[in-house]
């Protein structure tokens, strides 16, 4: 069994727990909870014959002067990076917040998820803003907590690519 720590980064109201409680619980639920500090879930299933267990640590939502710990973020195998379509200041928190993690603990896997796409006609960002995060490497996803659209995806193919890349902090049992 692979044992594997990610963790979902963005500004606050962006739909980290949602995401976390659609893909764990296949729940959603309307009502905003704030989180403190990490709140730490698990899941366990089968990926290419192999059974996988993702510890999943929601992070406090990052606000200007509020910075997320990074120190939390050391062990992860990876991480994703979400942000609000409707919100375009959560697509710059979600820019400072990679920069930071690639410069203090360097190069992991990870995906930008573009939460709300049930909003898509109140997104706030240009096409043009995901083709150039595209031709930087960065893997995109449209995602919503509401239906349930890529989140499933959303931690798997993040899963996947963390065994892509070799990651030598494999626990097996």
């Amino acid at each position: 069994m692979l044992k594997k720590k990610i963790c979902l980064l963005g500004s606050f109201g962006v739909g980290k727990t949602s995401l976390v409680a659609r893909f764990v619980h296949s729940m959603f639920s309307d009502k905003y909870h704030t989180t403190v500090g990490v709140k730490i879930d698990k899941k366990t299933f089968p990926l290419n014959g192999e059974e996988v267990t993702l510890m999943i640590w929601d992070m406090a939502g990052e606000e200007d002067g509020a910075p997320v710990k990074l120190n939390q973020v050391r062990d992860a195998a990876g991480y994703l990076l979400v942000m609000d379509g409707t919100r375009s200041k959560t697509l710059e928190v979600a820019r400072s917040i990679q920069q930071r993690v690639e410069n203090e603990i360097g190069n992991q896997p990870f995906i930008l998820l573009v939460n709300k796409v049930d909003l898509r006609s109140e997104w706030e960002i240009p096409e043009a803003t995901w083709d150039e995060l595209r031709a930087a490497g960065w893997t995109i996803l449209e995602t919503s907590a509401k239906t349930g659209d890529h989140v499933e995806e959303a931690f798997l193919g993040l899963t996947t690519r963390i065994i892509q890349a070799g990651d030598d902090d494999d626990d097996d049992d």
